[in-house]
């Protein structure tokens, strides 16, 4: 009876992997699978099994999990967006929040450009600094 406690214990844990992947359960099926090999002999007790997948599991997440998240998680990789924060940007239509209009070019691509600033306008030719970015919109100010 335990070796299938021990199967639903690694199918489970597999499910939420599956759902998530966010290496949030496949510590506990290294463990799991030991336990389930262990209940195979009669004269281990339960106690003994637990104990094991405790462990087991205990090791995975303070010493594997740590690599995994390093290698396959990685670094972030800033987008393209990001790149053009801190940037200057050319006016290329005038920019005025008041009317919802404004477009900058920055690094030889268009953006749709706001003001920082609701109340002020930026003519075309004007150096803008890109301080943010807020959906598609480019947050610009001198």
């Amino acid at each position: 009876m335990m070796p299938y406690i021990w199967l639903g214990v690694v199918v489970l844990a597999l499910v939420v992997e599956a759902l998530t992947f966010a290496l949030v359960s496949m510590w506990f099926i290294p463990g799991a699978l030991v336990a389930m090999i262990l209940s195979f002999f009669p004269p281990i007790a339960l106690w003994v099994q637990i104990l094991v997948f405790l462990l087991i599991t205990l090791v995975f997440l303070i010493f594997v999990k740590p690599l995994a998240d390093k290698f396959l998680i990685g670094k972030r990789t800033p987008t393209n967006a990001d790149a053009v924060i801190g940037e200057e940007a050319v006016v290329t239509l005038a920019i005025d929040n008041i009317e919802g209009k404004g477009q900058v070019k920055v690094k030889g691509q268009i953006w749709t450009a706001r003001s920082a600033d609701k109340d002020i306008t930026y003519e075309v030719g004007e150096v803008l600094h890109v301080i943010a970015i807020e959906g598609v919109k480019l947050i610009c100010k001198k």
